[in-house]
């Protein structure tokens, strides 16, 4: 066997142990919606002073749905740019590639939702779990769910964690979502049929797979993506979705080749 053979048998083999050592449900394909930071049916307001790492997307509404963030449009016309975007902003009526990128990553977005929402009964809890220290797993509510002081998530960095919220989410005000053990924030999806609400100057962690409309406060840092079906509204608030930063501004690029 030569050196090369046995070197790739090894990384198979520990993809293998890695994969069966994760705890948690299997994680949800998020397909092309995860080339964004941000993606909404209907549109984004914000105010100067947010921050967005990642894609800014929004379909099948235009550009103009984007408010508050001071759009410069590039030559090509395929997408925008602004100050409070580390990434580009693209609406439904943009030059294409554009318009075709945006309908299939809000069918995939789509997608995630009914996969996430579809997932089997793990755990139960009350509508309140300000407190709690959660494990990998799927997490079930028939409820609304209230964030009333500080969580914390303890688990490893390829362990997962699903919460379907049957009503609406709520985190109060500075209060913060903790991650511990190597936990990592893309891991976990927070999927609600109602409106989700950060407060201001809280931290919430995990990708948010919203049926209706998300509610960022002001000075909340929000460390993973946001998914709406309907909008989003930011108050001076940061989005630090991790797994849209790099491929933020290569989408267009890449859909050309």
């Amino acid at each position: 066997m030569t050196n090369v053979t046995s070197n790739i048998l090894r990384l198979m083999l520990l993809a293998v142990i890695s994969s069966a050592l994760a705890a948690g449900p299997a994680p949800v394909p998020l397909g092309t919606a995860k080339n964004f930071a941000i993606l909404t049916e209907t549109g984004v307001s914000t105010v100067p002073g947010s921050a967005v790492s990642g894609n800014v997307g929004v379909s099948p509404v235009t550009a103009a749905a984007l408010t508050g963030f001071s759009l410069v449009q590039d030559i090509s016309g395929q997408f925008w740019t602004s100050t409070q975007i580390d990434g580009h902003a693209m609406g439904a009526t943009d030059a294409i590639p554009t318009p075709a990128l945006l309908t299939v990553a809000i069918l995939d977005m789509q997608t995630a939702y009914t996969d996430a929402m579809s997932n089997s009964l793990s755990n139960a809890l009350q509508g309140v779990i300000g407190g709690s220290i959660l494990a990998p797993g799927l997490y079930k509510w028939t409820t609304g769910v209230t964030i009333s002081t500080n969580i914390t998530l303890d688990g490893g960095a390829s362990d997962t964690w699903i919460f379907q919220i049957s009503e609406t989410l709520t985190q109060a005000v500075n209060v913060h979502i903790n991650l511990i053990g190597g936990a990592v924030s893309q891991n976990v999806i927070w999927v609600v049929a109602g409106t989700v609400s950060v407060g201001a100057t809280a931290v919430f962690q995990g990708n948010i797979l919203a049926q209706t409309n998300v509610v960022i406060g002001t000075q909340a840092i929000d460390g993973g993506c946001i998914y709406a079906q309907t909008e989003l509204a930011l108050g001076m608030a940061t989005v630090l979705c991790s797994g849209a930063i790099h491929s933020a501004k290569s989408a267009v690029v890449n859909a050309r080749l």
